[in-house]
Protein backbone atom coordinates (compact mmCIF):
# COMPACT_ATOMS: atom_id res chain seq x y z
CA UNK A 1 0.00 0.00 0.00
CA UNK A 2 1.28 3.54 -0.36
CA UNK A 3 2.19 5.51 2.40
CA UNK A 4 -0.71 7.94 1.35
CA UNK A 5 -3.44 5.80 1.64
CA UNK A 6 -3.03 4.97 5.12
CA UNK A 7 -3.52 8.64 5.92
CA UNK A 8 -7.10 9.85 6.85
CA UNK A 9 -7.79 13.63 7.01
CA UNK A 10 -10.46 14.62 9.10
CA UNK A 11 -12.37 17.97 7.44
CA UNK A 12 -13.67 19.20 10.75
CA UNK A 13 -14.95 21.96 9.43
CA UNK A 14 -18.32 23.89 9.54
CA UNK A 15 -18.15 25.54 6.04
CA UNK A 16 -18.49 24.23 2.40
CA UNK A 17 -15.79 26.42 1.35
CA UNK A 18 -13.17 25.20 3.65
CA UNK A 19 -13.87 21.85 3.30
CA UNK A 20 -13.55 22.49 -0.72
CA UNK A 21 -10.31 24.17 -0.65
CA UNK A 22 -8.87 21.39 1.94
CA UNK A 23 -10.03 18.92 -0.14
CA UNK A 24 -8.81 20.02 -3.59
CA UNK A 25 -5.78 21.05 -1.65
CA UNK A 26 -4.89 17.35 0.04
CA UNK A 27 -6.52 14.84 -2.66
CA UNK A 28 -2.97 14.36 -4.18
CA UNK A 29 -1.38 13.97 -0.82
CA UNK A 30 -3.58 11.43 1.05
CA UNK A 31 -6.08 8.03 0.70
CA UNK A 32 -9.39 9.62 2.64
CA UNK A 33 -11.45 12.30 3.95
CA UNK A 34 -13.05 11.69 7.00
CA UNK A 35 -16.60 13.79 7.22
CA UNK A 36 -17.76 13.65 10.37
CA UNK A 37 -19.87 15.31 12.48
CA UNK A 38 -19.50 19.12 11.85
CA UNK A 39 -19.48 19.13 8.39
CA UNK A 40 -22.37 17.00 8.12
CA UNK A 41 -24.55 19.24 10.39
CA UNK A 42 -23.56 22.41 8.90
CA UNK A 43 -23.26 21.51 5.29
CA UNK A 44 -25.48 19.06 4.67
CA UNK A 45 -24.59 14.86 4.64
CA UNK A 46 -25.00 14.68 0.56
CA UNK A 47 -23.19 18.24 -0.09
CA UNK A 48 -20.13 17.47 2.19
CA UNK A 49 -19.81 13.84 1.35
CA UNK A 50 -19.88 15.27 -2.57
CA UNK A 51 -17.25 18.13 -1.68
CA UNK A 52 -14.38 15.17 -1.02
CA UNK A 53 -16.02 13.17 -4.54
CA UNK A 54 -15.77 16.72 -6.72
CA UNK A 55 -11.86 16.58 -6.19
CA UNK A 56 -11.69 13.05 -6.39
CA UNK A 57 -11.04 12.48 -2.80
CA UNK A 58 -12.40 8.95 -0.73
CA UNK A 59 -14.70 9.92 2.06
CA UNK A 60 -14.71 7.85 5.17
CA UNK A 61 -18.51 8.77 6.37
CA UNK A 62 -17.88 9.47 10.21
CA UNK A 63 -21.51 8.88 11.21
CA UNK A 64 -20.83 7.09 13.65
CA UNK A 65 -24.75 5.10 14.25
CA UNK A 66 -26.12 4.01 17.27
CA UNK A 67 -29.34 3.22 17.02
CA UNK A 68 -32.35 0.20 17.09
CA UNK A 69 -30.88 -2.23 14.63
CA UNK A 70 -33.55 -1.05 11.67
CA UNK A 71 -32.83 2.18 12.18
CA UNK A 72 -28.98 1.26 11.73
CA UNK A 73 -29.78 -0.59 8.82
CA UNK A 74 -31.54 2.07 6.74
CA UNK A 75 -29.02 4.78 7.67
CA UNK A 76 -26.59 1.78 6.36
CA UNK A 77 -28.77 1.77 3.36
CA UNK A 78 -28.32 5.28 2.76
CA UNK A 79 -24.35 5.87 3.24
CA UNK A 80 -24.03 3.35 0.29
CA UNK A 81 -26.07 5.21 -2.18
CA UNK A 82 -24.20 8.29 -0.99
CA UNK A 83 -21.07 6.77 -2.12
CA UNK A 84 -18.57 6.65 1.02
CA UNK A 85 -15.43 4.30 1.02
CA UNK A 86 -15.73 3.52 4.64
CA UNK A 87 -18.05 4.37 7.27
CA UNK A 88 -18.68 3.70 10.96
CA UNK A 89 -20.90 2.42 13.45
CA UNK A 90 -20.81 1.78 17.25
CA UNK A 91 -19.70 -1.13 18.60
CA UNK A 92 -21.44 -0.82 22.04
CA UNK A 93 -24.89 -0.86 19.90
CA UNK A 94 -24.63 -4.86 20.17
CA UNK A 95 -24.44 -7.38 18.13
CA UNK A 96 -27.94 -7.04 16.57
CA UNK A 97 -27.62 -3.80 15.22
CA UNK A 98 -23.73 -5.14 14.23
CA UNK A 99 -25.36 -7.69 12.10
CA UNK A 100 -27.98 -5.73 10.61
CA UNK A 101 -25.31 -2.87 9.51
CA UNK A 102 -23.47 -5.86 7.99
CA UNK A 103 -26.77 -7.22 6.23
CA UNK A 104 -27.50 -4.30 4.96
CA UNK A 105 -23.41 -3.41 3.27
CA UNK A 106 -23.54 -7.07 1.92
CA UNK A 107 -26.76 -6.69 -0.86
CA UNK A 108 -25.08 -3.05 -1.74
CA UNK A 109 -23.48 -2.96 -5.46
CA UNK A 110 -19.91 -3.38 -5.28
CA UNK A 111 -17.60 -1.38 -4.37
CA UNK A 112 -19.11 -1.80 -0.92
CA UNK A 113 -17.82 0.25 1.52
CA UNK A 114 -16.06 -0.34 4.63
CA UNK A 115 -17.74 -1.23 7.56
CA UNK A 116 -15.87 0.30 10.69
CA UNK A 117 -17.24 -0.08 14.52
CA UNK A 118 -16.06 2.23 16.81
CA UNK A 119 -15.18 0.79 20.28
CA UNK A 120 -14.07 3.32 22.77
CA UNK A 121 -13.77 7.44 21.98
CA UNK A 122 -10.06 8.43 21.95
CA UNK A 123 -11.09 11.77 24.66
CA UNK A 124 -12.10 9.05 27.21
CA UNK A 125 -10.29 7.49 29.88
CA UNK A 126 -11.32 5.02 32.64
CA UNK A 127 -12.36 7.84 34.94
CA UNK A 128 -14.80 9.17 32.61
CA UNK A 129 -16.20 5.37 32.64
CA UNK A 130 -16.25 5.29 36.53
CA UNK A 131 -18.36 8.30 36.27
CA UNK A 132 -21.10 6.50 33.88
CA UNK A 133 -21.11 3.84 36.41
CA UNK A 134 -19.74 1.08 33.56
CA UNK A 135 -16.35 0.82 36.23
CA UNK A 136 -15.51 0.78 39.66
CA UNK A 137 -13.45 3.46 41.35
CA UNK A 138 -9.81 1.46 41.47
CA UNK A 139 -7.64 2.56 44.36
CA UNK A 140 -3.96 1.68 42.55
CA UNK A 141 -4.18 3.31 39.21
CA UNK A 142 -2.10 0.50 38.09
CA UNK A 143 -5.19 -1.40 36.73
CA UNK A 144 -7.06 1.55 34.83
CA UNK A 145 -5.20 0.99 31.24
CA UNK A 146 -5.37 -2.82 31.30
CA UNK A 147 -9.16 -2.41 32.09
CA UNK A 148 -9.45 -0.39 29.27
CA UNK A 149 -7.64 -1.90 26.84
CA UNK A 150 -9.77 -5.07 27.83
CA UNK A 151 -12.96 -3.89 26.99
CA UNK A 152 -11.71 -2.50 23.45
CA UNK A 153 -9.89 -5.54 22.44
CA UNK A 154 -13.58 -7.46 23.52
CA UNK A 155 -15.51 -4.69 21.48
CA UNK A 156 -13.37 -5.39 18.62
CA UNK A 157 -13.64 -9.20 19.08
CA UNK A 158 -17.17 -9.19 18.75
CA UNK A 159 -17.49 -6.39 16.03
CA UNK A 160 -15.72 -9.26 14.03
CA UNK A 161 -18.01 -12.06 14.98
CA UNK A 162 -20.56 -9.70 13.63
CA UNK A 163 -18.75 -9.33 9.92
CA UNK A 164 -17.16 -5.70 10.73
CA UNK A 165 -14.10 -5.27 8.88
CA UNK A 166 -12.59 -3.69 11.14
CA UNK A 167 -12.73 -1.02 14.26
CA UNK A 168 -11.33 2.32 15.17
CA UNK A 169 -9.23 2.91 18.36
CA UNK A 170 -6.74 4.37 19.81
CA UNK A 171 -3.23 3.01 18.92
CA UNK A 172 -2.40 1.79 22.36
CA UNK A 173 -4.82 -0.64 21.38
CA UNK A 174 -3.82 -1.90 18.39
CA UNK A 175 -1.54 -4.58 19.39
CA UNK A 176 -3.69 -6.31 21.38
CA UNK A 177 -6.36 -5.78 18.55
CA UNK A 178 -4.46 -7.33 16.15
CA UNK A 179 -3.29 -10.14 18.25
CA UNK A 180 -7.08 -11.10 18.87
CA UNK A 181 -8.59 -10.09 15.24
CA UNK A 182 -5.63 -11.32 13.08
CA UNK A 183 -3.75 -9.73 10.24
CA UNK A 184 -6.97 -8.87 8.23
CA UNK A 185 -9.04 -6.89 10.63
CA UNK A 186 -8.43 -3.36 9.63
CA UNK A 187 -7.70 -1.28 12.44
CA UNK A 188 -8.16 2.69 12.45
CA UNK A 189 -6.57 4.82 14.41
CA UNK A 190 -7.71 8.72 15.89
CA UNK A 191 -5.86 10.07 18.57
CA UNK A 192 -2.85 10.27 16.12
CA UNK A 193 -0.03 13.58 16.87
CA UNK A 194 3.21 13.91 14.97
CA UNK A 195 5.78 15.34 17.97
CA UNK A 196 5.02 19.13 16.37
CA UNK A 197 1.40 19.11 16.97
CA UNK A 198 -0.49 19.82 20.09
CA UNK A 199 -2.81 16.91 21.80
CA UNK A 200 -5.63 19.01 21.62
CA UNK A 201 -8.47 17.25 23.11
CA UNK A 202 -7.22 13.47 22.60
CA UNK A 203 -6.23 11.37 25.23
CA UNK A 204 -4.23 8.14 24.00
CA UNK A 205 -2.43 9.34 21.60
CA UNK A 206 0.93 7.92 19.08
CA UNK A 207 3.01 9.56 16.61
CA UNK A 208 1.91 8.10 13.20
CA UNK A 209 5.65 6.50 12.93
CA UNK A 210 4.72 4.46 16.46
CA UNK A 211 0.87 4.18 15.38
CA UNK A 212 2.27 2.05 11.92
CA UNK A 213 4.77 0.53 14.10
CA UNK A 214 2.05 -1.30 16.62
CA UNK A 215 0.17 -2.33 13.71
CA UNK A 216 -2.55 0.55 12.53
CA UNK A 217 -3.79 0.40 8.59
CA UNK A 218 -5.26 3.69 8.67
CA UNK A 219 -4.37 6.76 10.82
CA UNK A 220 -6.75 10.05 11.21
CA UNK A 221 -5.04 12.78 11.51
CA UNK A 222 -7.21 16.80 11.84
CA UNK A 223 -5.81 19.96 12.91
CA UNK A 224 -2.15 18.97 13.08
CA UNK A 225 -2.77 19.17 8.89
CA UNK A 226 -5.83 21.20 8.37
CA UNK A 227 -4.89 23.78 11.19
CA UNK A 228 -1.47 23.92 9.90
CA UNK A 229 0.12 26.89 8.02
CA UNK A 230 0.96 24.90 5.14
CA UNK A 231 -1.42 21.66 5.10
CA UNK A 232 0.13 20.15 2.39
CA UNK A 233 3.86 20.29 4.47
CA UNK A 234 2.10 19.12 7.34
CA UNK A 235 0.64 16.04 5.44
CA UNK A 236 4.08 15.48 3.95
CA UNK A 237 5.76 15.26 6.98
CA UNK A 238 2.73 12.25 8.09
CA UNK A 239 3.41 10.32 4.79
CA UNK A 240 6.75 10.36 5.36
CA UNK A 241 6.94 9.08 9.17
CA UNK A 242 4.15 6.47 7.81
CA UNK A 243 6.68 5.28 4.76
CA UNK A 244 9.64 5.26 7.38
CA UNK A 245 7.40 2.74 9.88
CA UNK A 246 6.41 0.56 7.05
CA UNK A 247 10.18 0.44 6.37
CA UNK A 248 11.19 -0.63 9.29
CA UNK A 249 7.83 -3.17 9.93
Amino acid sequence: MDPKDRLIVALDVSSQEEMERLTKLLAPHVGYFKVGLEALTSIGIPRAVECVTWYAGSPFYDGKFMDIPNTVAGATRGVGKLGAKMFNIHCTGGRKMMIEARVAVDVMDPPKPLLLGVTILTSLKYDDFVDMGFFPRLVFPEGKEKRLQELVVSLAKLGQQCGLDGVIASPQEAPDIRQACGQDFKIVTPGIRPEWAQLNDQERVMTPFEAIKAGVDYIVVGRPITGHKDPVEATRMIVEEIRLAMGAE
